[in-house]
């Protein structure tokens, strides 16, 4: 008597075969670089902003025979461990949050924090920084307590060693656009971006520096390349043998607040407000 006909055969392979599809999520067994790296790479922080918490994403879950409880908030949230990066082997998957994982953007993974969070996370070894964008569960090997992606992870300049000591704080934006970093004073947007809450006076100018550097070559064609992309007049004054690049004088309080946010946002996160009689 034949236990199995034909068709049942045939059934059997395609479930066999729908299966291991299933359990090989990823085309590779073990993560890795990218072998070229395109022109699209993220160089600049994500950009904090108040963002709801997906609330479907906030329940307890259990990887690895181990339950996670993630957090309320991430308001206060501070954080000393190691970082590690993933890229290649999931990239193009899905995120915890059902976004895209993208190695080239500024995102991470965690195992607790609400979800999205903006977090700062510093490399306490050359103390580097980056901003990323929380949008994924994990890391769930060892005791790492955040997985950075690829570019956020080449921008801290710990690619070659995999894991590096690293401090990790939420920057969190309330719905009334209030900042709490870290464990660190509640501040309003204008304070967390370095303006004054008060209006200077109204005889004094008011200019932004971007740089100060020794070469005067070099302060020369930043203060072209400045002038030319921001229509903003560029001016250089020399102390002690450093010269100070700085744009202006501006015209109100409000036209410094967007040049000074779209001037940290464009690679120059050290820039700052200073004022002339």
């Amino acid at each position: 008597m034949k236990l199995f006909t034909q068709s049942t055969v045939v059934f059997v392979i395609l479930l066999l075969s729908s299966a291991c599809q299933y359990n090989s999520r990823y085309t590779q067994r073990l993560d890795s670089a990218p072998t070229t790296i395109p022109s699209t790479i993220a160089i600049q922080d994500a950009t904090p902003h108040f963002e709801p918490y997906r609330k479907l994403k906030s329940r307890a879950y259990t990887v690895l025979g181990k339950r996670y409880f993630p957090m309320d908030t991430g308001k206060g949230f501070e954080e000393y461990g190691d970082a590690s990066w993933y890229g290649q082997k999931f990239h193009g998957h899905l995120t915890s949050i059902g976004e895209t994982y993208d190695m080239y953007a500024m995102t991470a993974a965690h195992k607790t924090l609400p979800l999205p969070s903006f977090v700062r996370v510093t490399n306490q070894i050359n103390n580097k920084q980056v901003i990323v964008r929380v949008n994924d569960r994990g890391p769930f090997h060892g005791k790492r307590i955040i997985d950075l992606s690829y570019a956020a992870a080449k921008k801290l300049d710990y690619l070659k060693t995999g894991t590096a000591p690293v401090k990790v704080e939420v920057i969190h934006f309330d719905q009334n656009n209030r900042v709490t970093v870290g464990k660190g004073p509640t501040l309003s947007y204008a304070e967390y971006i370095g303006i004054a809450p008060s209006q200077p006076p109204t005889n004094t100018s008011i200019y932004i520096q971007v740089a100060a550097l020794s070469d005067k070559q070099q302060v020369a064609n930043l203060s072209k390349e400045l002038t030319l992309k921001y229509r903003i007049s560029a001016n250089t004054q020399r102390t002690n043998g450093v010269y100070r690049l700085r744009l202006g004088p501006l015209v109100n309080h409000k036209t410094v607040n967007t040049m000074l946010v779209q001037l940290r946002n464009d690679g120059f996160p050290e820039a700052f407000i200073v004022t002339a009689d």
